[in-house]
């Protein structure tokens, strides 16, 4: 694991391969980076399925609402939904969407963003500008790099558990 250097800061996913360390961007992006770890420390995204998931692209998940394996799963309906916190508007920022980079995903509408968030395979600049981008993996990329391909796939990963380094 990557040496944490600021663990309020700092998300670990726990996926099926092993832990992926995510550091926040808290000056770029603050109500993305505050939005992440409230719901982390609520238990929202534990079970959370990967419903979007393209090769070369990106993983996408964090459908609080649809998205949860163990709770009223349905995967037609994943990646549909967020959380009942408000929609945060648009951070846009110059910080690239390489990859490993984390965006928040939306609707059309940029201030739509809420609980969902994708993680790049590769660099996706044609995003610059479009998406907010609010963390990196600082670790653990290998795990994200082998979630199972699909839209959806038929049989998705989940994030096992997602905590703030800070509390776990």
């Amino acid at each position: 694991m990557a040496e944490i250097k600021d663990p309020e800061n700092t998300i670990l996913v726990e996926l099926k391969g092993g832990t992926v360390t995510i550091e926040l961007m808290p000056d770029i992006a603050p109500q993305h980076a505050e939005r992440m770890k409230e719901l982390a420390r609520s238990g929202a995204y534990d079970n959370v399925v990967f419903h979007r998931v393209i090769d070369g692209f990106m993983a996408q998940t964090g459908d609080v609402a649809n998205g949860n394996a163990e709770k009223d799963f349905n995967l037609r309906m994943a990646g549909t939904g967020g959380s009942d916190l408000p929609n945060l508007p648009a951070e846009f920022s110059r910080i690239p969407h390489d990859r490993g980079t984390i965006g928040a995903a939306r609707s059309q509408n940029p201030n739509s963003a809420n609980s969902q968030f994708f993680i790049n395979f590769k660099d996706n600049h044609f995003l610059n500008g479009q998406y907010t981008v609010y963390g990196r993996v600082t670790s653990g990329m290998e795990h994200v790099d082998a979630i199972t391909r699909g839209e959806p796939p038929a049989e998705p990963d989940r994030m096992i558990s997602v905590k703030v380094a800070a509390d776990a």
